[in-house]
């Protein structure tokens, strides 16, 4: 893909979009790995209305990819071939609903969704704040951390469809776990090809001042256990029943490992950081199959990915131009 190639792109006539549509666009600036390729185009919608304008410009069979913080996502170094919509800043309404519900958007940030809810004096949402990315990912993977999970607290939720159609669906028309989220019983391709765009969550009532502490705590603890300070995506293996993938992995003497620029934390065995964002997405790719098998040869357990890998691998002479670069 053309990096030169940055730049806006004027919508069909017919087609009055205002959200702003680019080519070439790199990926490493959308995920915080900081690793991966350029996707071919990337939309960035005004507001949902115009989201829904915008999907019905593409072809039926396009591939879309919804990206928010891109902190549970790893592009490979190919790139995608399809399109990919950046909600992070754009659908970022937050209101509260009747007094009893918050109604946010898939690109509002979870620390942000967590402050919100104390101040207007909700308790439980405390924990959202060591949520490393967006409502919208915190949904589809039913995100958590210290005992709390996602949709614990989600009523409803409102999802898109590739002809535009938003839908308010229900708690009851999803299949929830552990790290896990999907339509109950997708009958068409139509019901299969939906993504989250907001939902509303019910936090009880509660004091501004201990929920402040609470999430002060929560943040705290974070920074204290997690290498925050370089480029990762958060837990890269989900925890396999009664156990704890970090565990498994330092106990086969992982810590540090590397692969080019990549290497398991130091600090937290279950992440892989990027230094000085130097590492290629195939580095952090075979460091994950690395620990994988490691583990397994090991201790006996395979561990699951609790990250997304998305994308094509480079091509022969990509590489070579990245090996020539470097």
């Amino acid at each position: 893909m053309n990096v030169a190639e940055l730049h806006p792109i004027a919508a069909p006539r017919s087609i009055a979009l205002r959200g702003i549509l680019r080519r070439g666009v790199p990926m490493k600036e959308h995920t915080s790995w900081r690793a991966g390729g350029c996707a071919r185009q990337a939309y960035v919608p005004a507001d949902l209305d115009d989201l829904s304008v915008f999907l019905k410009t593409l072809p039926p069979h396009e591939q879309i990819h919804f990206i928010g913080l891109g902190s549970n996502t790893l592009v490979r170094d190919g790139g995608l071939d399809g399109t990919v919509i950046l909600v992070q800043g754009a659908l970022d309404a937050m209101r509260v609903m009747d007094g009893i519900a918050i109604y946010a958007e898939a690109g509002v940030a979870s620390p942000k969704l967590a402050r919100f809810a104390i101040a207007e004096g909700f308790a439980g949402a405390e924990w959202l704040a060591g949520v490393p990315g967006t409502a919208g990912g915190a949904l589809a993977m039913n995100a958590g951390c210290y005992g709390s999970e996602t949709w614990k607290h989600v009523h409803h939720a409102h999802t898109i469809a590739r002809d535009g159609t938003v839908r308010l669906r229900p708690h009851t028309d999803f299949e929830i776990g552990y790290r896990h989220c999907a339509l109950a019983a997708p009958t068409t391709v139509l019901g299969r090809d939906e993504w989250f765009v907001a939902a509303e969550f019910a936090f009880a009532k509660g004091s501004v001042i201990e929920a402040r502490t609470s999430m002060k705590q929560w943040l705290e603890r974070r920074a204290a256990t997690q290498p925050l300070g370089l480029p990762n995506a958060g837990s890269v293996f989900r925890n396999p029943e009664a156990d704890h993938a970090a565990r498994l992995i330092e106990s086969c003497g992982l810590k540090g490992k590397r692969i080019g620029g990549a290497e398991v934390s130091t600090k937290h065995a279950n992440f892989i950081v990027n230094p000085g964002a130097t590492a290629s997405a195939a580095d952090i790719e075979n460091l994950m199959v690395e620990i994988q098998a490691t583990v397994e040869r090991t201790c006996g357990v395979r561990l699951e990915r609790e990250v997304r890998i998305i994308g094509n691998p480079a091509t022969t002479s990509e590489q070579a131009n990245a090996g020539t670069a470097a």
